[in-house]
């Protein structure tokens, strides 16, 4: 009889261990909390799957921060080249965006995930739905809440691929931390990655401009470092704060002041085509009767909810000040109060951390129990290289957990 391994949690992460494991040989069975697998790969594949992002190799590592050199074997043995080969296979094709990020060609989450799910059935893996993982039994059993009832399932080792805390009504909802602290493992404490921020604006600029763009826009905030970062992109102003890929760059560090100093402070450049002594010049010369904002329109292409943060932000008598206007306009200080809730995160950070398995992610504590995915201590940046770890960890985990169970079977 086959050795048999258990994948708790459908995410890439668990779907690529599952893949990998059945090709050793290995019988698989697949278990998830939802209707089927992939739902938020799905959702984070409506607005264009990113799948990966096109970075030289160290530039890429380089994006997990302190957890880089931790997880710089696991993306050298299946890095973006190998991810985007994996996809053709499943004849998805991909090209590579403006940004350096990496699509299939159709932008399309569900031709990709169809084509995988197939394949797998097809090599023999079994895939159990509405199976909520509740721990282990008395006698080492997986124990699951199906529809409301217990039961218990044997295997002979196990792949947990369950995901962090963000957007749980997609399943990741974080329940599995106490079950793995009650056996000892160390995990770090889940938080919000790549997030939008509390800021708190008047009821005039929230009821007039929330839900506006600003783009372009240049963002300049501090690392965990210390460095002084710059990007240009896009953001959004919501009704308590801002959020939007310009931000989710920045959002550790800013979580991380917030943390400690119980705020952050970042800037926003909001003519980032500009120079500042160009507008020092411009918008010293007389008005000649114009109000305010037709000057801001014409002389730096200010409007809407850019000037709007202007009247916000700066004192009224700043504003009347060509220094001072242009030192806002290029660097306007904006003070975080609090990250959003991780629940409304793309990601979270946090989660067992990597001293407590092997090379292989098996959980030293507990022989046969690998770890995969976002459930593990370590975040990155959107922009394809949250997908590409996951993808990478559940093949770690996927062959770790084969070469366990065939090394048992031979013994």
């Amino acid at each position: 009889m086959l050795p048999r391994l258990a994948i708790i949690g459908g995410g890439p992460a668990g779907l690529m261990a599952a893949e990998t494991a059945r090709a050793h040989g290995v019988a698989v069975d697949v278990y998830d909390a939802m209707g089927s697998v992939g739902r938020k790969f799905l959702v984070a594949g409506k607005g264009g799957l990113n799948l990966t992002h096109s970075d030289p190799f160290d530039v890429f590592v380089s994006r997990y921060a302190e957890r880089a050199i931790a997880m710089e074997p696991w993306l050298r043995a299946f890095d973006a080249d190998a991810l985007r080969a994996w996809a053709s296979e499943l004849g998805v094709e991909t090209f590579v965006g403006s940004s350096g990020r990496v699509f299939p060609s159709d932008l399309k989450a569900a031709p990709l995930l169809r084509g995988w799910v197939r394949r797998l059935r097809a090599q023999g893996v079994v895939f159990h739905m509405h199976h909520k993982w509740k721990g282990w039994s008395a006698g080492g059993a997986l124990r699951f809440d199906v529809s409301g009832e217990s039961i218990e399932v044997k295997a002979d080792a196990s792949v947990l691929a369950v995901g962090g805390a963000s957007w749980p009504v997609l399943g990741s909802d974080g329940a599995w931390v106490e079950t793995l602290h009650a056996r000892g493992v160390d995990v770090a404490t889940l938080q919000a990655s790549n997030c939008g921020f509390d800021v708190g604006w008047s009821e005039h600029l929230a009821q007039r401009f929330a839900g506006a763009p600003l783009k372009p826009v240049a963002l300049i905030w501090r690392d965990r470092n210390g460095h002084e970062q710059r990007r240009q992109g896009e953001c959004v102003l919501t009704a308590g704060g801002i959020e939007g890929s310009l931000i989710y760059a920045a959002s550790a560090a800013l979580r991380d002041e917030i943390t400690r100093r119980g705020k952050a402070v970042f800037y926003l450049d909001l003519a980032p085509s500009h120079r500042h002594d160009a507008l020092v010049q411009s918008l010293s010369k007389p008005r000649q009767g114009r109000s305010l904002a037709s000057v801001l329109k014409r002389l730096a292409g200010l409007e809407g909810v850019k000037v709007g943060l202007l009247h916000e932000l700066v004192a009224k008598a700043d504003l009347a000040d060509a220094q001072k206007l242009a030192a806002a306009i290029k660097a306007l200080p904006i003070t975080a109060r609090a990250a959003r809730p991780v629940e409304e995160a793309i990601s979270s950070a946090g989660g067992v951390r990597l001293e407590d398995l092997d090379d292989h992610l098996m959980l030293r504590s507990i022989p046969g129990v690998f770890c995969a995915g976002e459930m593990l201590d370590w975040e990155a940046p959107t922009g394809g290289y949250l997908l590409t770890a996951c993808f990478a960890s559940g093949r770690l985990a996927g062959n770790g957990a084969a070469a366990w169970l065939l090394q048992r079977g031979a013994a």
